[in-house]
């Protein structure tokens, strides 16, 4: 339960599947709050869907790639450092390079492609279902299943080795805990800075059938090796820890909805519904790199001067009673809204189809290989994972 002692920033706290009280609450006042932040100056905090939209829907306005100097009260640090070279991080750039970027991109992430994937995604699904029953109850769901599925998919898709996937899964983990001091975390983010860079310069020697292959042989002049590692460390990163997370809590929030397990189950056709109700609930990604005004704004009668940062946050945004009735309810026969779990606009999460591709598989092949799945631990014994940057479960011990 979040209280107002929470030491984590307000657009990152939150209450069990839920947005933090705090966040919803300023979510129903007027106006745009000025919210501390840990970095120095105080920035505005957008809650409401149509706000966060309509800034995500903005990038001329709203900057990702600006620097402390561009700020009219500079942060004690870049709340970006830990990320080091930005090139290649999509999250990170405007255009012109983003739009290069995502055009280059964008066709290896496209539906059609990810069917292709599917049958993989289906072998390494199946595969880990039948590690977790030759285990035998109890077993840990997040450890056993949620983490090692994405991961050897988009290890996969970028061409990792098999023997370097259970190294970079482990960091990865820790990168996002920010638990961590500062110091400890420069050095994980240094560590796979340096694992990228070696996977890269292997694959311009020799360019395999994956992304990297693919973006060598077809752009080797378009794109510098820092944007080539960028890229790689992004959709590591983000293809692995978003998509686990969602598979563990996804699990947890139908095995306390009945009624919708069973849905997801047994009807095929209910699954893509159910994967974006979901997606709209849980809003596992709190919130996205601070923007930068660029001029005056105006926003619910409060005026964002140039030069201001602006933050948002995401689960409150998806459960904003302007868009959705009832938003607190899970429903997996909703009519799918408009939500913001991918972010929007030019930004607009690049590997949501195969984030969708694992859930749609994921999920039903779970349920109807366990029936009788149920938590191993009591209602209370939930490890929730709300150190991280990205949310979820420590672990999910599972029975049946």
């Amino acid at each position: 339960m979040t209280t107002t002692e929470d030491p984590r920033p307000i657009e990152l706290r939150r209450d069990g599947f839920g947005p933090a009280p705090d966040a919803e609450a300023l979510r129903e006042q007027p106006g745009v709050a000025r919210v501390p932040t840990p970095f120095g100056p105080a920035a505005r905090l957008l809650t409401r869907h149509a706000d966060v939209r309509r800034m995500l829907g903005d990038a001329g306005t709203f900057r990702n790639g600006w620097t402390p100097q561009d700020l009219t009260d500079g942060p004690r640090r870049d709340p970006r450092q830990l990320s080091g070279d930005r090139s290649g991080n999509l999250l990170s750039l405007d255009p012109p390079d983003h739009t290069r970027l995502r055009r280059l991109l964008t066709p290896e992430f496209t539906v059609r492609r990810m069917r292709r994937l599917e049958p993989r995604i289906v072998e390494i699904v199946d595969d880990h279902l039948d590690a977790v029953a030759r285990l035998g109850p109890p077993a840990d769901l997040v450890a056993h299943f949620a983490l090692p599925v994405p991961s050897l998919v988009i290890c996969e898709l970028l061409g990792v080795p098999p023997a370097d996937q259970d190294e970079f899964q482990t960091r990865t983990a820790r990168q996002l805990d920010m638990t961590l001091g500062e110091q400890e975390r420069t050095a994980l983010a240094a560590e796979a800075l340096a694992y990228m860079q070696d996977l890269v310069a292997r694959a311009r020697c020799a360019p395999g059938e994956d992304l990297l292959g693919m973006l060598i042989r077809e752009h080797a002049d378009a794109m510098s090796d820092a944007e080539l590692v960028g890229i790689a460390n992004l959709l590591l990163v983000a293809g692995h820890e978003t998509t686990s997370n969602m598979l563990a809590l996804g699990t947890l929030a139908l095995l306390r909805h009945p009624a919708q397990l069973a849905l997801v189950r047994d009807d095929p056709d209910a699954v893509p519904g159910a994967v974006e109700e979901l997606l709209r609930w849980l809003s596992i990604v709190n919130s996205g790199s601070p923007r930068l005004a660029t001029r005056d704004v105006e926003i619910d009668g409060s005026t964002i001067r140039a030069g201001e940062l602006v933050l948002f946050n995401l689960p409150a945004a998806n459960r904003d009673p302007a868009v959705t009735d009832d938003p607190d309810r899970l429903d997996v026969t909703r009519r799918a809204t408009n939500h913001v779990a991918f972010g929007h606009g030019i930004h607009h999460c690049l590997g949501a189809p195969l984030a969708r591709a694992e859930m749609r598989v994921a999920f039903p092949a779970l349920l109807r290989r366990f029936p009788d799945l149920r938590l191993a631990t009591g209602e209370n014994g939930v490890a929730w994972a709300s150190h991280k940057a990205i949310f979820g479960l420590e672990e999910l011990p599972v029975a049946w």
